[in-house]
Parts: C-alpha cells; sequence; structure tokens
C-alpha cells in the first residue's frame, strides 16, 4: 500500500510549521546572556588609586583582583583565595605579611601589551599599592595604609610632596617589595590583625600593570585592565557601563557553601556547582538617577534585577516586607538583607558656624541633632527600610552592638530649644530666627542630591530645622561634584551613605580620625583623646578589651557630634525569573560572576 504523500506532505507542514525555524533555535541558543540592572549615582571612573564611591568600586571590582576574596555565599564573612597561591603567612605580631601569586594568570588584553600576553606578577601588586602613595593621584583610600604605618612609604611620598618631583616607584622600601616574581611581602610598623582583610577587595588593592598607567596617563580612570572576569567595553560617561566576560580569565569554577539555614541556596549552589564562571557573557549597567524609571524599568523586564526597591514603590512591591503577590506569580525572587553602613549629616568642624570644640559649637550641633525626627524619616521617606543608628558603627562588622543605645537616636524639640537657649542661640531681632551667641546670622547650608529620595530628606531637615528656629538653605549639585568640594572642605554639612568594605568597625570608625581629614573624615574632626582611642583598638585584637575600646570612640563621636548619624539600611532586591543564583554578600560589590541567566524562563 503506497502512502498518501499529499497527506504525509500536509501533516509534516502542519509540525513544522508549529516548531520554532532553525535559524530562530539557533539565535536562541547562541543568544548571550546579558545582565542589566540600573544605578542611582553616577560613577566617577575606575581607577582603584582614585575612586572612592560605591558605584565606580563596584565596577572596578569586576575587573581588577586581589590576592584574595570574600566568599560569596558564605555567612559569617570567609575569606578564600583569588590570585593568591595560599592563604598569606602572616607574623606573630601581625605586622608582616608575605604573599604567595599564582603563575599563569593574565591580564586582559591591551595595546599596552603591544600584543602580547602580559602574565600577572607579585610587582604588579607593589606598583598598585604604591599608586595610593603617589600624590599625583590624590587617593582617597590611601589613609588605610597610613594608618596601618607601612614601612618606608610615608617617607617616599613626603618626598615627592616636598621636592615637587614625581613619586619613586623604583625606589625599594622595607615595607613593600617583591621577594620573586610571584612573592611580595608588606611590612607594618605596628600590629594590625585584620590588615590581611584590606587583601580582599579588587577596587583597592587588585593589581595594575604599570605599562597600562604609563600608556593612559591622566586618562587612566577611563582605561582599567586587570586580570579580573570582566573587562570595560563601553562607557557612556552617567549614561551607561557595559562588561563583557573576559576572555584571558583563567578557569574558576562556581563553588559555594552556603549556610544550612539557607535551603534555598543550597538548592542553587549545588546547581551551579562545577560551572565556569562568570556564566554571564555581558553586563549592563545604567545610571537612572530618579526611582520612578529605575522601577518602571524593571517591571517591564527592561532590566534583570532592582538592586534596593525605590523607598516610594515598596508598599508597592513589598506589602509588610513581603514581595507582592502580583510579582510572585511573575515568578520574580526578592532578597532582604540589612546593610553593613550608616547614614549621616556631617558637620564640618573646620567650618566657623557649625564647626569647633568648644561647648558653645558642641551644644549647637547637639541640638540640631535632637531636631532631627528619625521616626518621620524612616517612616515616610525611607518606607520603614532601615532601623535608627544608635553610633557610627554599623552592623555585620565586629564592634556592632545591637544593644547600644545613645542619643543619637534621641528626638525632642524641647531639649533642642533649651540647649540653643542656654547658649546663647536666640531670637534677637524678633524675625523668627535664631542668631548666633555674639549676634551675627545663623545659617545653616546643607548640600544634597538632585533626586526625589533626597529632596524629600530635606523636606524633613527643613520641618525640623523650622520648628527650633533655626535657619537652614540647601543647595544642589551631582554626587561626584558634592563629593570632590567635600574633601576639599568646602561643604558645612552634606549626607552621605558610608559602607563597610570589610567585617570590622575600624571602616566607620576612621571616619573620625584626625590624620585622614579630607579622606575618610568628610567631618574634618581632630580630637586628640579619639585619635588615641582609634589607634589603640586598631591594633588589638577582637575581644572584650578592644570591644570596650570601640564603646569608648564611639561615645566620644556622639559627645562631640562631628555627625548625625541617621539609619542603617535595609536593602530588599528583585530578581526577574530568568536570573538564578542571585544573593548579597555586603562585603563583595561585583556580584554578577556567581549569577546566570535561563533563557527559557525567559521566553
Amino acid at each position: 500500500m503506497k502512502p498518501n504523500l499529499k497527506f504525509v506532505a500536509l501533516v509534516l507542514g502542519a509540525v513544522l510549521s508549529a516548531l520554532p525555524s532553525f535559524a530562530s533555535l539557533a539565535q536562541t541558543i547562541s543568544a548571550p546572556k546579558v545582565l542589566r540592572y540600573a544605578i542611582r549615582v553616577a560613577e566617577t571612573g575606575f581607577d582603584p588609586a582614585q575612586v572612592t564611591d560605591l558605584y565606580s568600586n563596584t565596577i572596578a571590582q569586576g575587573i581588577f583582583e586581589a590576592p584574595l576574596e570574600w566568599e560569596f555565599m558564605a555567612r559569617p564573612a570567609r575569606m578564600r583565595l583569588a590570585t593568591a597561591s595560599a592563604m598569606p603567612e602572616v607574623s606573630s605580631d601581625f605586622k608582616t605579611f608575605t604573599f604567595h601569586i599564582k603563575p599563569g594568570i593574565y591580564f586582559a588584553d591591551d595595546a599596552a601589551f603591544g600584543g602580547k600576553k602580559r602574565e600577572l606578577v607579585a610587582l604588579d601588586y607593589v606598583y598598585a599599592i604604591k599608586r595610593h602613595y603617589d600624590p599625583r593621584w590624590k587617593s582617597g583610600k590611601l589613609y588605610v595604609f597610613e594608618q596601618a604605618k607601612v614601612l618606608g612609604l610615608s617617607e617616599v611620598r613626603n618626598k615627592a610632596i616636598k621636592s615637587k618631583k614625581p613619586f619613586d616607584y623604583d625606589l625599594e622600601v622595607e615595607g613593600l617589595k617583591a621577594l620573586s616574581r610571584y612573592s611580595f611581602q608588606v611590612k607594618l610598623a605596628e600590629s594590625d590583625p585584620r590588615f590581611v582583610q584590606n587583601f580582599c577587595d579588587g577596587a583597592f588593592t587588585g593589581a595594575m600593570a604599570r605599562e597600562v598607567v604609563e600608556k593612559y596617563d591622566d586618562k587612566i580612570m577611563q582605561h582599567p585592565v586587570g586580570t579580573g572576569p570582566w573587562v570595560l567595553s563601553n562607557w557612556k560617561r552617567s549614561s551607561l557601563i557595559t562588561l563583557t566576560k573576559n576572555p584571558n580569565y583563567r578557569e574558576v569554577l562556581y563553588d559555594e557553601h552556603p549556610p544550612d539555614d539557607r535551603p534555598d541556596l543550597v538548592v542553587i549552589a549545588a546547581k551551579l556547582k562545577g560551572r565556569r564562571l562568570p556564566m554571564l557573557d555581558r553586563v549592563e549597567v545604567s545610571v537612572i538617577e530618579e526611582s520612578q524609571p529605575r522601577w518602571l524599568s524593571f517591571l517591564s523586564t527592561e532590566a534583570e534585577l532592582v538592586e534596593q526597591v525605590p523607598n516610594e514603590f515598596v508598599n508597592q512591591a513589598l506589602p509588610h516586607n513581603h514581595l507582592a503577590h502580583n510579582l510572585a506569580k511573575r515568578g520574580m525572587k526578592m532578597v532582604r538583607y540589612p546593610r553593613a553602613d550608616v547614614m549621616v549629616s556631617f558637620f564640618n568642624m573646620e567650618d566657623p558656624v557649625v564647626g569647633g570644640y568648644t561647648p558653645e559649637k558642641i551644644a549647637l550641633r547637639r541640638a540640631i541633632g535632637l531636631a532631627v525626627d528619625l521616626d518621620r524619616e524612616i517612616h515616610l521617606v525611607r518606607r520603614g527600610q532601615a532601623i535608627a543608628a544608635q553610633s557610627i558603627v554599623g552592623p555585620q562588622t565586629f564592634g556592632y552592638d545591637p544593644k547600644f543605645k545613645s542619643e543619637m537616636s534621641e528626638f525632642s524639640r524641647e531639649k533642642s530649644k533649651a540647649l540653643l537657649d542656654l547658649y546663647g542661640y536666640a531670637d534677637r531681632d524678633g524675625d523668627g530666627w535664631r542668631e548666633l551667641p555674639d549676634g551675627s546670622p545663623l545659617k545653616l547650608t546643607y548640600y544634597s542630591q538632585p533626586d526625589l529620595e533626597y529632596r524629600q530628606l530635606a523636606e524633613q531637615w527643613q520641618i525640623n530645622m523650622d520648628a527650633i528656629g533655626v535657619k537652614i538653605e540647601f543647595k544642589i549639585a551631582k554626587w561626584p561634584e558634592n563629593l570632590k568640594a567635600s574633601r576639599a572642605g568646602k561643604l558645612q554639612m552634606w549626607g552621605v551613605g558610608w559602607s563597610a568594605s570589610t567585617p570590622d568597625s575600624t571602616n566607620f570608625l576612621v571616619m573620625g580620625y584626625g590624620p585622614h581629614k579630607g579622606q575618610a573624615n568628610h567631618a574634618r574632626f581632630d580630637l586628640p583623646a579619639y585619635n588615641a582611642i582609634f589607634d589603640q583598638q586598631r591594633v588589638l585584637p577582637d575581644g572584650l578589651q578592644r570591644q570596650a575600646a570601640i564603646e569608648e570612640a564611639k561615645k566620644l563621636l556622639i559627645a562631640y557630634m562631628p555627625y548625625k548619624v541617621h539609619v542603617h539600611r535595609i536593602y530588599t532586591d528583585i530578581t526577574q525569573s530568568w536570573v538564578l543564583g542571585y544573593d548579597r554578600n555586603v562585603f563583595i560589590r561585583e556580584f554578577w560572576r556567581y549569577l546566570d541567566i535561563d533563557p527559557g524562563l525567559k521566553n
């Protein structure tokens, strides 16, 4: 019996028409895996020696590699090897640290290498650290090495400053030198039990090739070249940053060990185990300063994740801090976590109005602090996504005590007015505004940014100061402009966030350390008693004695009030259904390496 060829052709045609074309199937299979999301503040550049802001450091951490890194899913934080071949050798007095680097690691290709593969060597770490000391680059992270007192390097820096000659990179010093092609050593003048933690941050101690810096010179912010998993393939300043997989990145396999009380992470870690990193092909980071378009871009699937649900959409997206039903139905997932941070308003201690250490100046700052209604700020502006801060030390760091309470969270307009009255801040001319004790005008100038959240925070400041008769005005500028002016000591007051890069309170206490004015110390606070207690706690091992010293440091900052601490933030991130492996370790900025995209879930 012969088959009915017409019938067979009709059936075959119907089947084939119901299937995707070979072209579309191939396109689906070969489509690059892309992670898109937006940041809320414009970047400044990508040179570890120059950048200090969170988002620039995030990008830099994906490009540059330190010898060590933090485990992505480990809780509490735990170090592991990155480019190092073994954990560093640390002397018993915590003054000498010897690092050994794996052979066969290569930088991303760049014209500076003349078409040759460039291997990572120990001298690249020595050079990168020395760049923080070079006065030319004005490193905002230099304070970490200076407080650790690396032997000999400050002297080389001071010589360059005094002679007005270039920093001598070729001069070998006792405190920093290459011992061999793959080993280098750092020596400190004083014990520092936690110094090694600084070598987990590629955006700080990441290796740099000298020939790259010399080729691009003052354009090095635009030409980051490292050994990390990503390369900067496109950059539209303050608009779009595109990173692509580094073809030279060595074989690193996914191997994460989440805590047993996170079964969701245990499942995903098992699923991804053994996959080569990074699993994504491209990361696109947009700069969207306003919250509404940033949120809408995520809802319309133009972004794979939203980092920190904007406060004004919290009630819509996270009723009672749970993922909204309509978002859960779309397969979205949320990750909620406390930040190791603190939000502060600083007073410039060198400003003639709000600065100074005399009783009437301290009283003014304390009165301003008492007039700040933190409950209102947390509920109206931050939509409950924060807790009141009691000190400058943030959560998830040694030294943070959740039971510690202080005046920092107290709201009392009565006490505020009484302090102002007692120290002579009175309305002498009857215009409704207080004057300084000498009768001259009392006016606060608070610097801020143009986005909605900062506008709402400014409104709260206006309400709080109006209530106690203190005149306040606001000056608005972009974040990089305010940062530059703040470091130069030109701002009277500014509201900023400060986050820890390691699980230790020194990250926060350094904000009051006198020798680091213009770096971490935006308030330019310089109190000998505080500087002494800071130095004392820094060299102590973790324990009761160090905890007591940290408590004393916190109390001094509360008493003198160079910073009005506001809150510690709680973030909730949401991802699309097709994003696999998302979690947040607050000490790892560059999380993209550990994520994957499932195209099947996307379509």
